[in-house]
């Protein structure tokens, strides 16, 4: 972050109250000296019937700036103008269709402009969204249909022959609804009493998803403040985002561009080189990912990254999983200061965010509290531990979620909720995660966290992932096993692996198994499935 950005970053999460801040946030972000001056009265005009959700949003964008491209793919362009009204055509049709304010609706779109539509249409219908998981196979998805009590699905022509029809849930896939959009166009729908509550679901990694609620209404603002103070997003921005927009960073980042006027370019898959061809042929100034991603991309062929003209970047923005130290120095040597970490979940939204200057000093922090929020490091007892000392992460965000629509939520005290991380925070206020609560490993007695032995097998060129993970062992309760992704031009020995631990960290750190795989398992959003890894064979020494 420049420094001159920093130090207005800094005065305005401590010196300003949050209402203000968050609005001078948004101001900054909205703003351009170059507005023709009846824009923005007509854009505050058509967003006041619908609060200040993401209907208000994109209705301003709409009025705004309608002939703009506000999403784009390989195959299709959708401009502000053709995006609102398609949306309330569908929503039309839908309800002509027999959805009601008491359904529960499913999204299961990859992304593309099929996607945006069903969210907006179902949303003017004030109906509770659900955003589903395209990779799931016919069996999970079947079940989470069945627990989340969804009544309809909108969805992809393929995936609705997955689906099947049926079991009184009602299936409209991507060809019916644009014969819906072209049936029922018209006016402007009128707003809905009640706004849509949107239901994200967990990564799922550890058995059936849960459904992550959060309610619309006054936490909008302090969420995107969240992301706006530290990371300059601004008005007419183009976004290419090829991270799923059922994900929760995929959602945030789509519904703030479609509020900022963005253009924003993505595709229903992800393909590593195509994504740095948009950046570079769409002269994008925001790129955004998750670490596996970005991973993907820094290992295409030298001389496809030497030709790629991705000046136009000035920002990276990762989440969703744990950066490699290795992997930040490489981003910002390669595209210069650009990067962000964003740290959060699904249920607190976002916690912190590391700038280019805080990576640059410290590769594997997770950054400072985003404005806002709250976030502190418990002891077991739920007491404050003081700076450096490892503990649980606790955080209060006014845009944290509702609770599980199965009902429970996530561990509270005294208004913070748990993130199911350890971590802390050093003298300079910076967070450091070092990892899942429950990714903790007892060998021996001895407390280890896998992300440090991570970080110094990532560190090995010669090394394309590594992570650790414990398996049950008689001797010490769990040893510790490292699955490690050899990079195909190089050769390593489990040996010298063995050494370079141990001659680094403590003895009792090295692990006692190693297992060499061509790649690691991981979700649709990029987690990677550590149950499937100690479930699995490696060789013992």
């Amino acid at each position: 972050m420049p420094e001159k950005m920093s130090v207005t970053h800094t005065w305005l999460t401590e010196a300003v109250p949050a209402s203000i801040r968050n609005s001078l946030y948004l101001l900054r972000a909205n703003t351009s000296a170059w507005e023709r001056p009846d824009r923005i009265p007509r854009a505050m005009w058509a967003a006041l019937p619908y609060g200040n959700g993401m209907l208000a949003a994109v209705a301003a964008s709409a009025a705004r700036y309608p002939q703009v491209t506000a999403i784009a793919t390989a195959q299709e362009r959708v401009t502000y103008r053709k995006l609102w009204r398609g949306s309330n055509a569908l929503a039309r049709g839908l309800k002509h269709a027999g959805v009601t304010r008491t359904d529960r609706v499913g999204v299961l779109c990859r992304n593309s402009p099929s996607f945006v539509y069903a969210l907006l249409g179902a949303a003017k219908l004030g109906v509770d969204i659900v955003l589903l998981n395209t990779a799931m196979g016919a069996a999970q998805l079947a079940d989470v249909i069945e627990h989340e009590e969804l009544t309809t699905v909108l969805c992809d022509d393929d995936v609705a022959r997955v689906l099947g029809r049926g079991d009184g849930v009602r299936t409209i896939d991507t060809t019916e609804m644009r014969i819906l959009i072209d049936a029922y166009p018209g006016a402007n729908l009128r707003p809905p009493k009640h706004e849509s509550r949107l239901i994200i679901l967990t990564s799922g990694t550890t058995g059936r998803p849960k459904g992550a609620v959060r309610s619309p209404g006054g936490s909008s603002l302090d969420g995107i403040a969240a992301l706006l103070g530290p990371i300059p997003l601004r008005l007419r921005d183009t976004m290419v985002i090829p991270v799923p927009f059922f994900h929760a960073l995929g959602l945030a980042t789509l519904l703030i561009g479609l509020g900022l006027s963005a253009t924003v370019a993505t595709e229903p898959e992800f393909d590593a080189a195509q994504t740095l061809s948009q950046v570079c042929e769409r002269k994008a100034r925001v790129l955004v990912v998750v670490p596996a991603m970005l991973q993907r991309i820094c290992a295409l062929p030298p001389a496809q990254l030497a030709q790629a003209d991705t000046g136009s970047l000035r920002i990276i923005a990762s989440s969703g999983s744990a950066i490699a130290g290795r992997l930040v120095t490489e981003v910002l040597d390669r595209f210069g200061p650009v990067l962000y970490n964003i740290y959060g979940s699904t249920e607190v939204a976002t916690a912190t965010v590391a700038g280019p200057t805080e990576l640059r000093a410290a590769p594997t922090t997770a950054g400072r509290r985003a404005p806002g929020v709250r976030v502190e490091i418990l002891d077991d007892a739920g007491t404050p531990v003081p700076d450096g000392t490892i503990g649980r992460i606790f955080v209060a965000n006014a845009a944290s979620f509702d609770g599980y629509t199965g009902g429970g939520g996530k561990e509270d005290v005294d208004g913070l909720l748990s993130t199911g991380d350890r971590g802390y925070f050093d003298a300079r206020g910076r967070l450091f995660v070092v990892g899942r609560e429950d990714d903790m490993i007892v060998s021996g007695g001895e407390n280890v966290y896998p992300i440090e032995i991570e970080e110094l097998l990532n560190a090995d060129e010669r090394i394309a992932e590594a992570v650790v993970v414990g398996i049950d062992n008689e001797q010490f309760g769990q040893a510790l096993k490292a699955v490690i992704v050899v990079k195909p031009e190089h050769r390593i020995d489990e040996g010298e692996l063995k050494a370079l631990i141990a001659e680094r960290l403590a003895k009792f750190k090295v692990p006692r198994v190693f297992e060499f795989v061509d790649e690691l398992p991981r979700t649709a959003t990029g987690k990677i499935l550590r149950r499937q890894l100690r479930s699995s064979q490696g060789a013992s020494e």
